[in-house]
């Protein structure tokens, strides 16, 4: 069988207080490149990065991507999510290129809407202000993404000068990466986006929460979501396998500096729980903290973690890096565990 894609997740968070190994951007940044780094050698898959804009924490993620690219040779880079809101779609099509060339064809970019964010509407601070019939800039975000893959297609964007070029016509922006745009998922928090994810022709990252609940529990919802997105992939008549993630928070317990930070949260933290975010219901998938051998149990049974072929691992980024290479070290092995065991029926 297929084994899972295990990739790491971070938030890129940095704090001067007391406890935190990551007290300004600067460390943020080298502290994120050692680790892509680190899960390299432990044969970890991929380095993903969220994208927060007004916030300590990881918001401009070519830099980074192409540092990491630059110093790694096989694992994925990718983001987990661009909120589109904020993008120049020529420009991020330009850096976007740029950096999957430099990886080698390894850039795995993830984009949607965003979440809720420190900033009230700061996209608009950056020059986009969507219609009064788009709020919350839903249709802002999918407009970008759409100028932004027809712009890494090579779709022709501006009109040639003949005084420069020789003749007329129209140019595409570069450089381009030819099988980038095989390589763009879209971060969809709903069932109905997960289809709309497919017809547009994008991979399929979900989150540790939807927003909307129908009283299952959330790996059922979400491997819902997951069959949803593939039935309608079927039916779209697309000529390539589409990727699926999902994101999940795992903390293997097997040393004492694990057990000292979330020994307590074990207790606290495995079960779903309900919630209200931007105005509507919304079901936060558990945290699995345990030792190795219980995490392979439980995983086992998450239905879509079974339905994936990728999991990213949130990281509490914070400790450091010798302590999440030490984590992500012992989940790729809980994964050979659970890939081998036989699915739930």
């Amino acid at each position: 069988m297929d084994m899972t894609k295990i990739g790491f997740l971070s938030f890129g968070h940095w704090r001067d207080v007391p406890g935190s190994k990551v007290r300004s951007g600067r460390e943020a940044l080298v502290q994120a490149i050692d680790l892509a780094v680190a899960a390299e050698e432990a044969g970890v898959d991929g380095a993903y990065f969220r994208v927060h804009h007004f916030a300590p924490q990881q918001a401009a993620p070519f830099p980074l991507l192409s540092a990491i690219a630059a110093k790694t040779s096989r694992i994925e880079i990718g983001t987990g999510v661009i909120d589109m809101r904020y993008e120049n779609p020529l420009y991020m099509a330009e850096e976007a290129a740029a950096t999957d060339l430099i990886s080698g064809g390894r850039l795995q970019l993830g984009v949607s809407r965003g979440s809720p964010e420190t900033a009230q509407a700061g996209y608009q601070q950056f020059g986009y202000v969507p219609d009064a019939s788009d709020p919350n800039g839903a249709d802002l975000a999918r407009a970008h993404t759409s100028v932004f893959r027809r712009a890494i297609a090579g779709e022709p964007m501006a009109n040639a000068n003949p005084q420069m070029t020789g003749a007329a016509g129209s140019l595409p922006v570069f450089p381009l990466s030819d099988t980038l745009p095989d390589r763009i998922w879209w971060g969809a928090g709903t069932r109905a986006t997960a289809e709309w994810t497919a017809e547009q022709g994008m991979n399929l990252m979900s989150s540790t929460l939807l927003t909307e609940d129908t009283g299952v529990p959330f790996d059922e919802l979400q491997a819902e979501q997951i069959e949803r997105f593939r039935r309608v992939w079927a039916e779209s008549g697309w000529d390539r396998e589409p990727r699926v993630s999902v994101s999940r928070s795992i903390i293997p317990i097997i040393d004492d500096e694990s057990r000292h930070y979330f020994g307590v949260r074990a207790q606290v933290e495995g079960a779903d729980q309900v919630g209200y975010l931007d105005g509507g219901l919304a079901r936060f998938g558990r945290s699995y903290i345990g030792s190795p051998e219980s995490l392979v149990e439980e995983l086992a049974a998450d239905q879509a973690v079974r339905a994936a072929d990728t999991v990213l691992v949130t990281v509490p980024n914070q400790l450091g890096v010798d302590f999440n290479a030490r984590l992500l070290a012992a989940v790729k092995d809980v994964f050979a565990e659970v890939d081998a065991a036989p699915a739930r029926a």
